[in-house]
């Protein structure tokens, strides 16, 4: 995340991948310094973390930081001896369309102090960062933006949507009748130490099924059970339950938070999901059933859920589902190495698409072909044919997911249609049954 609005002019031709990392990070420019913070200076950087993101000063997360520490992946901007900027990045695996999954170097903790706005220290930062990350064979870059505006300049385009629903069960009347369940199916509650043990390896069951989801470390799943408190995050200590099939194999899990709100002596309840994710649809609907059904609850609020999830059209009255406020772009993706990240994922169909992508930093630039077997499979080469498509880095990273539809991209005038009709076709060839979506922040 970042809340920077404006880094300052830009180094024409910094940021090339055959470019040097040291002219951008470790030497002293106006008198700041860009380095890697060493671990004796966590304390300082998690200071100034906290004031970059206009924090209260108390609760600082030094320790729980001291964790996330890895050599030259924390960065510091100092100037005479104190943090004004800070950077932190980490190695992902994100899921692709098709299920497969390539290393992603994910971004997050990006401030800079009010004091040193419009200096350059983002650029410094981010452009040293992604020239290491496609150093260790990284495909792509992933952040969440805190601010729409910043991060396109280095290439970066919105790949996923959050999305989400509130749900007045009263109206709702539940699910609709004879939906698939689980023959033999059962909930069980579980305590967090049980949800440490369940979650991981269902997890990473699941995930490889949602193109757009990234992989939790055992920190992460730590930090969700309460087994490690972060100051400054107000965690209480949820209700998970988890769905088991007929030989008591886990599916899925639900956690949840309820607000104990009473209209005088009448219950009203409010349910809020904080995860949920199912192996199977008939498994999502047990757990919907049950989180619809748990007492006092009047409302259901559900923050984050597919993008296509057909969680409405399950009730007995679909409208009783109405969006949730913060409804937007979430992750956000720069593709590093286009061959790789494109031969990676598969496709909606057969066919042929030239891309003439501009990039600044250098890493997509240049004329790409994309070429799609009857089964899917794909295969991404540089070309010296005559392209179909123009685009910028940004666009790239929107489309390389299929979290949006390329006829909706060039209708906003982000890709330019240079081969009549190649839009439509370069659409079907681009395009999968889900759309991406990221169950977590990061």
């Amino acid at each position: 995340m970042g809340n920077e609005t404006n880094d300052g002019p830009r180094d024409p031709g910094s940021g090339r991948l055959k470019e040097q990392r040291s002219k951008e990070q470790g030497d002293i420019v106006d008198g700041i310094e860009v380095r890697a913070v060493g671990e004796d200076e966590v304390e300082a950087w998690d200071r100034a973390l906290v004031v970059g993101f206009l924090r209260p000063h108390v609760g600082r997360a030094t320790e729980f930081r001291r964790r996330q520490w890895k050599p030259d992946r924390m960065l510091g901007a100092f100037d005479d001896g104190r943090i004004v900027a800070t950077f932190r990045s980490f190695d992902a695996e994100l899921t692709v369309p098709g299920g497969a999954v390539v290393k992603a170097d994910a971004i997050t903790a990006v401030t800079v102090t009010a004091t040193h706005r419009r200096r350059g220290l983002l650029r410094r930062m981010m452009t040293g960062d992604l020239a290491a990350a496609r150093e260790r064979g990284a495909a792509v870059a992933i952040l969440i933006a805190a601010e729409y505006n910043i991060y396109g300049r280095y290439g970066f385009g919105p790949a996923t949507r959050g999305h989400g629903w509130n749900i007045d069960l009263l109206r709702a009347g539940g699910l609709r009748a004879g939906l698939p369940t689980v023959p033999g199916g059962r909930i069980d509650l579980v305590d967090m130490a049980e949800l440490r043990k369940i979650g991981p390896e269902l997890f990473d069951r699941w995930r490889v099924t949602q193109p757009g989801v990234i992989d939790r470390d055992e920190l992460t799943w730590q930090r969700h059970t309460g087994e490690i408190e972060v100051p400054g995050f107000d965690w209480k200590e949820p209700f998970a339950v988890v769905h088991r099939d007929a030989e008591g194999t886990a599916t899925g899990l639900a956690v949840y938070k309820i607000d104990d709100t009473w209209d005088g002596s009448y219950p009203n309840c409010t349910l809020t999901v904080l995860d949920l994710f199912a192996l199977d649809r008939p498994t999502a609907h047990a757990l919907w059933s049950y989180l619809f059904s748990v007492d006092w609850v009047r409302k259901v609020s559900v923050e984050n859920v597919g993008p296509d999830d057909p969680l409405p059209m399950l009730l007995n009255e679909p409208r009783a589902a109405t969006p949730h406020v913060d409804n937007a772009d979430f992750m956000w993706l720069r593709v590093l190495d286009v061959e790789a990240a494109f031969s990676a994922r598969t496709y909606g169909a057969p066919g042929r698409v030239v891309l003439e992508v501009e990039d600044r930093e250098g890493y997509a630039a240049g004329r790409w072909a994309i070429e799609v077997a009857a089964d899917g499979t794909g295969r991404c080469t540089r070309t010296t044919d005559e392209a179909d498509l123009a685009l910028d880095a940004s666009a790239l990273g929107t489309l390389y997911l299929a979290g949006e539809t390329l006829p909706r991209i060039a209708l906003a005038g982000l890709v330019t249609e240079l081969r009549p009709g190649a839009v439509a076709a370069a659409d079907l060839l681009l395009r999968r049954p889900l759309l991406a979506w990221n169950i977590d922040g990061f």
